[in-house]
């Protein structure tokens, strides 16, 4: 079967490929961006937004037949079976669980995203698998694409089909391309009968394409006479002619994920399954995961609140040196991280969730910064988990149970939340992404001055233009509310850490400013920088999040209020240390050492250092050859290097 052709792409070729992709205006204010600017706009956060009452019912009375359901429902078949078992998927159809977010209109729930990231948590919180499985479908799949895209015929024909249990799958990675989709390989040529396109290619890592009804595939249309070209994004039935999944695909985690790769050989897919316009599929694509990425801190949230169970009742119920564990200083230190950092995922999922269903805010910055900080923080949780139980978060729940004893997969934790720091952009990706989208400001005030390409002449008058613009901003980053005592007074105690956080978002925008100044151009291959300022803003973001948080309970006056208050000050204190120890390294860090080491590593200059051990993913002997090709059974393989008869003993 033919295969498609690498494509080569140059880094300016790709560079203008994202460029094109990715939303140039800001039409509604964003929180984010301006605190990446300096200016922290407490107003587009504060209060807290809260969904409506009538979302809020509706929104209860879902989760209420959502929990029966999944207590139903046994994770640990899931994992054992690395599959989710048939029955559970229908179970799920019958609730609407395909439809969370898919309008009334279309047979869907017609949740909110802060309905749908709650049911996400709780369909999560049985296995990971089950929420991939979901969100896969909904924030990446076919339904989200269309609504964002999607003509009305569109919506009529495919969206109630997704709505009743129709899975769908979106297929964008391929072998050689993964965040560089400037060098996609995957065609759609259209037909010369000007009907349909005919689509070939390669697609990898196809979360649910192996069970998928309905893909949203990614391919780059040619350019040519009445066909705009470019990478375009196509609605494709699953079991068309020409479509073969070739492997269902196994991981460290997530053992009942459904992810595979895809092969496509001349496969007809008519006109009308166009979504958008030709060139488009890339732009659709990155604006689908604005609120898509939005799936990963929900899941990254039920995990934190189940590490926060398991890790307060062991550390009650182990008794070590006379008494329980959790009042040892060393392991109170992690309980209350753990305690700290679950409350601030979710302050940070339903703020994120409630700006995105109110439509005020432009939330492309603070999703991202959702998707990047949860992922980190949650997989710390899970690490501080595991020492927490000592052995037995080391040992497999299986084994545990084996055994009599509770049976607790926090080894698993580990390892099913691993990926969300590589799904949906990498965390070197999402602070590149991240980023560009902060320095858009200033990207347009400098132009040339931060092109590497560019003339002197283009620079100097750039430097002209920009200077209007550097001359009014750069002097309202230096005082504002967060050097003032009197700042933020109504948050009571927590008045400090918001003026903390004023006062170190302007001084991150003077950071990004002076790097700006020392590299100019070469600023965007300063990773190290980029990222550390982006890791800043998350941090604020969160501290921020938490804070308004806390206050909102006391407007309310929530039994928990006081409690909340006691978990915001504890997050803002920690997260002030990570603050410190980011600006710190901002300039006294070894990016250069690493940089010219890295160099010498990939020409081979320190290659001796590999010796002395054998790696068994290159060639391999031949009884090992035997053992994995020829048909000689395990017994047989084994036979010469078994003893003629065995004793078993016992003791």
């Amino acid at each position: 079967m033919a295969t498609t052709a690498k494509v080569d792409a140059t880094e300016d070729q790709a560079r203008a490929l994202v460029e094109e992709s990715r939303e140039t205006t800001w039409a509604k204010p964003s929180f984010a961006k301006e605190m990446f600017l300096g200016r922290f706009r407490l107003d587009l956060i504060h209060p807290f937004p809260q969904p409506s009452a009538e979302d809020d019912a509706k929104t209860a009375a879902y989760l209420q037949r959502l929990r029966a359901l999944c207590e139903s429902l046994d994770g640990s078949r899931i994992e054992a079976e690395a599959k989710i078992p048939d029955q559970y998927v229908r179970g799920l159809a019958e609730l609407g669980c395909f439809g969370l977010k898919i309008p009334e209109e279309y047979g869907g729930q017609g949740l909110s995203q802060v309905g749908y990231n709650r049911a996400l948590m709780l369909v999560g919180s049985v296995h990971p698998s089950l929420g991939v499985l979901l969100s896969a479908h909904q924030s990446i799949g076919v339904p989200e694409p269309l609504k964002l895209a999607g003509t009305l015929e569109q919506k009529r024909e495919f969206l109630p089909r997704c709505a009743r249990g129709a899975i769908s799958a979106f297929l964008l990675t391929e072998p050689d391309v993964g965040s560089d989709p400037a060098r996609m390989a995957s065609t759609a040529t259209p037909t010369p009968d000007g009907e349909a396109y005919e689509l070939n290619g390669v697609k990898l890592w196809t979360t649910n394409g192996v069970v998928a009804e309905l893909l949203v595939v990614m391919a780059r249309v040619p350019k040519s006479d009445g066909h705009r070209g470019g990478i375009s994004a196509f609605v494709v039935e699953a079991d068309s002619p020409g479509i073969t999944v070739e492997r269902r695909n196994s991981f460290m985690g997530l053992h009942g994920i459904e992810n595979g790769l895809t092969r496509m050989y001349n496969v007809r897919v008519p006109v009308r399954n166009l979504i958008g316009r030709e060139g488009d599929g890339l732009k659709i694509a990155l604006t689908t995961l604005n609120a898509g990425r939005l799936a990963i801190p929900a899941l990254c949230t039920a995990a934190a609140k189940w590490s926060l169970k398991i890790g307060r009742e062991w550390s009650l119920e182990r008794v070590q040196w006379g008494r329980p564990v959790g009042q040892h200083a060393a392991v109170g230190s992690k309980l209350s991280f753990i305690a700290a950092t679950a409350f601030a995922l979710e302050a940070v999922l339903d703020l994120s969730g409630t700006m995105c269903d109110e439509g005020r805010n432009d939330i492309r910055i603070e999703a991202a910064l959702a998707k990047l900080w949860a992922s980190e923080m949650s997989c710390r949780i899970a690490d501080e988990l595991v020492q927490i139980r000592g052995g037995r978060g080391y040992e497999t729940a299986a084994s545990l149970r084996a055994r009599g004893e509770r049976a607790v997969g926090a080894e698993q934790l580990m390892r099913d939340l691993r990926i969300n720091r590589i799904f949906e952009g990498s965390s070197e990706i999402m602070r590149l992404l991240i980023a560009r989208e902060m320095a858009d400001a200033h990207m347009a005030a400098a132009g040339a001055l931060v092109e590497r390409d560019a003339q002197f002449k283009d620079k100097a008058r750039a430097a002209v233009g920009a200077s209007g613009f550097y001359a009014k901003w750069f002097p309202q980053l230096t005082v504002g509310a967060g050097t003032t005592p009197g700042g933020f007074t109504e948050f009571g105690p927590l008045a400090a850490h918001l003026r903390f956080v004023e006062r170190n978002s302007r001084k991150q925008a003077r950071s990004l400013m002076y790097a700006m100044g020392r590299w100019q151009a070469k600023l965007e291959y300063r990773q190290g920088f980029l990222g550390r300022i982006v890791d800043i803003g998350a941090e604020l973001f969160a501290m921020a999040a938490v804070c308004v948080r806390a206050q909102a309970l006391r407007a309310e006056n929530s039994a928990d209020a006081d409690a909340a208050q006691e978990l915001a000050d504890v997050f803002c204190d920690q997260a002030r240390v990570r603050v410190h120890q980011l600006f710190a390294a901002l300039w006294d860090n070894t990016d250069d050492a690493d940089t010219a080491l890295a160099r010498g590593v990939l020409a081979g200059r320190y290659q001796w250092l590999e010796g002395g051990v054998l790696d068994p993913s290159e060639g391999t002997g031949p009884w090992i050859a035997e053992w994995q090709t020829g048909p000689s059974s395990e017994a047989n393989l084994l036979a010469p290097f078994l003893p003629s008869t065995r004793t078993e003993t016992t003791t």
